[in-house]
C-alpha cells in the first residue's frame, strides 16, 4: 500500500484514510447537500458582517472592531475542513496526506486557539464598558484593542505551533485509519506508536490554559457585569445594558459547551456518530450561528444588514428600470 511504507523495521504513515460519514454511505448526497449549504451561510452571514462594520461609521467602536475578528476567524475556521468534507464525499477512499494532515491540524489548532482568547477580549470589552464606563474611552482604546486582538492571534499560532511540532515529532506506525472527518491531536496521538507522554502533558497545559482559564475568567466577568447591571436605576438602562451583552454571553455558552463536550467529555461510551456530531456541532455548526445570534439579536446590526441588502437589490432594480 502507497499509504503506508516501510522504513527499516517500522512502517511509517504517508496518508491518512477518513472514517467519518462511512456508517452511512446511503446518506453521503445528502451529508454533502447539508454541508454545502452550512458552508454557504456561513461565509455569507459573516461577510456581511465584515462589510456591514466596515462601511458603516456606527460599528468603529472596540465591541464591533473584535466581531469583525471574530467572523473572519470564524470564515477561517471553517474553510480549514469543510472544503476537505465536501471533496471527500465523492471519493470512495476518503484520504489525506500527512502533510495535508499536519497543515489542517496547524490551522485548526491556531483558529480554534484564536477564538478562544478573542471571545475573553471580548467579554474584558463588556466587562469595562458596564462596570467602567468612564475609564471606557481609556481602558479601551484602539491601541489597547488592536494588542488585544493581536494578542488573541499570537497565542492561536504559538499554541499551534507547539502541538503541530510536537505532533510531527510522532513516529506512527498505523493503523492509517482516523475515525473521524478531519485531523485533530487526540486522533494522531491514537495512531502513535512512540512514547506521547511530552504531547499529553501539552495537551493538557492547553486545555487548561485556552479552555478551563478563559471559560472562569468568562464566568466572573459575567457575575460582576449582572451585579452592575442589576444596580441602576431605570429598566430602560437595565434592559439596554443586557442587550449589549446577550448576544455574546449567548455565542460564549454555546462555543465554550460545544468546545468541551467535544475535548473533555469521557471517550469511553461513546459511538463514531456521536464522535461525529460533537465536532460537526464545534467546528461547523457554531461559525454559523455566531452571525445569526449578533443579526437577531442587535437591532444596529440588524438595522445595518438589511440597508446593506438594500444597497445591492435597489441598483439592480434601476438599472432594470432605466433598460425598460
Amino acid at each position: 500500500m502507497k499509504d503506508i511504507k516501510e522504513m527499516g523495521n517500522q512502517t511509517v504513515v504517508t496518508e491518512f484514510i477518513f472514517l467519518g460519514f462511512s456508517n452511512h454511505p446511503e446518506l453521503q448526497g445528502l451529508f454533502f447537500l447539508v454541508f454545502l449549504v452550512v458552508y454557504l451561510v456561513t461565509l455569507l452571514g459573516n461577510l456581511l458582517i465584515l462589510t456591514a462594520i466596515r462601511i458603516n461609521t456606527v460599528f468603529h467602536t472596540p465591541m464591533y472592531y473584535f466581531l469583525s475578528n471574530l467572523s473572519f476567524l470564524d470564515i477561517c475556521y471553517t474553510s480549514t475542513t469543510v472544503p476537505t468534507i465536501l471533496m471527500n464525499f465523492f471519493q470512495e477512499k476518503k484520504t489525506i496526506t500527512y502533510e495535508g494532515c499536519m497543515s489542517q491540524l496547524f490551522f485548526l489548532v491556531t483558529f480554534a486557539g484564536s477564538e478562544c482568547v478573542l471571545l475573553d477580549a471580548m467579554v474584558y470589552d463588556r466587562f469595562i464598558a458596564i462596570c467602567h464606563p468612564l475609564r471606557y474611552p481609556v481602558l479601551m482604546s484602539k491601541r489597547i484593542c488592536a494588542y488585544l486582538a493581536s494578542g488573541s492571534w499570537l497565542c492561536g499560532l504559538v499554541n499551534s505551533l507547539t502541538h503541530t511540532s510536537l505532533t510531527t515529532t510522532l513516529t506512527l506506525c498505523g493503523p492509517n485509519q482516523i475515525s473521524h472527518f478531519l485531523c485533530d491531536i487526540p486522533l494522531l496521538l491514537k495512531l502513535s506508536c512512540s512514547d506521547t507522554s511530552v504531547n499529553e502533558v501539552a495537551l493538557y497545559v492547553s486545555s487548561a490554559t485556552f479552555g478551563l482559564s478563559p471559560c472562569l475568567f468568562t464566568a466572573v466577568s459575567y457575575i460582576l457585569i449582572i451585579s452592575a447591571i442589576l444596580k441602576i436605576q431605570s429598566t430602560q438602562g437595565r434592559k439596554k445594558a443586557f442587550s449589549t451583552c446577550a448576544s455574546h454571553l449567548t455565542v460564549v455558552l454555546i462555543y465554550y459547551g460545544t468546545i468541551n463536550f467535544n475535548y473533555d467529555r469521557p471517550s469511553a461510551g461513546y459511538t463514531l456518530d456521536v464522535d461525529i456530531l460533537a465536532s460537526v456541532l464545534f467546528c461547523i455548526v457554531t461559525p454559523m450561528l455566531n452571525p445569526i445570534i449578533y443579526s437577531l439579536r442587535n437591532k444596529e446590526v440588524k438595522g445595518a444588514l438589511k440597508k446593506l441588502c438594500e444597497g445591492y437589490i435597489s441598483p439592480s432594480n434601476s438599472n432594470v428600470e432605466i433598460s425598460s
